[in-house]
């Protein structure tokens, strides 16, 4: 799937054709089985507690692993960016209301198809041997199957989404003789803790089906 070269540095951004998206474009790709580092949550994202504490679960499991890639299987790579699903009982309390009380989420670290529950599992020891992130135990290791997606870039703030949610699921999909068929994904170019919110990048990826 990745098509990775066993020596130099993989940047995933760069080589997996699922990373590519363009503003004001909605562009239909289909998606491969693609493995993650992932834990779950519900609540606001700016004030859940619970939400800091599984990004910081997510990412000494996922750096202990690309470590043990380059030392063990000589196979280095850039840790990909934090992608997140995104959904509510409600969606209207996602998409329009935007209440983010009632959000649920999962966040998601890319994995390369090279490591294996083993690898995962030293891994967590590793990365739980000092002081150990509170949410260690919840992070697992999942593929995530979405088949055929529509997805475009958005530059902006997260709560600047909504327009272009509107368009996509109101316009592009069902009048392409789509139907939404699986959670909405966000895959995150910025890091939201140092960029300013009208310089972020965010893929939004919606999964379709006929």
């Amino acid at each position: 799937m990745t098509g990775a070269p066993t020596n130099g540095k993989v940047d995933f951004k760069k080589t997996l054709d699922t990373y590519r998206a363009a503003r004001g474009e909605f562009r239909v790709v289909d998606v491969p089985d693609m493995q993650y580092l992932m834990i779950d949550g519900h609540g606001d994202p700016n004030t859940s507690p619970e939400f800091t504490a599984a990004v910081e679960a997510l990412y000494p499991v996922a750096y202990k692993l690309k470590f043990a890639s380059k030392r063990d299987l000589g196979r280095d790579y850039v840790v990909p960016p934090l992608e997140g699903l995104w959904w509510a009982e409600n969606m209207e309390s996602f998409t329009t209301a935007r209440d983010k009380s009632r959000w649920d989420w999962t966040m998601m670290l890319f994995v390369p198809d090279w490591i294996g529950r083993e690898e995962f599992a030293g891994a967590v020891d590793r990365a739980g041997a000092k002081n150990g992130p509170a949410r260690l135990g919840d992070v697992r290791l999942e593929t995530l199957t979405e088949g055929t997606c529509v997805q475009t870039l958005h530059v902006g703030s997260f709560d600047d989404e909504t327009a272009v949610l509107e368009r996509l699921h109101h316009e592009f999909v069902p009048g392409n003789g789509f139907r939404m068929a699986g959670k909405h994904h966000e895959i995150y170019f910025s890091d939201f803790r140092k960029i300013a919110p009208e310089k972020q990048r965010t893929i939004l990826r919606q999964p379709v089906a006929r």
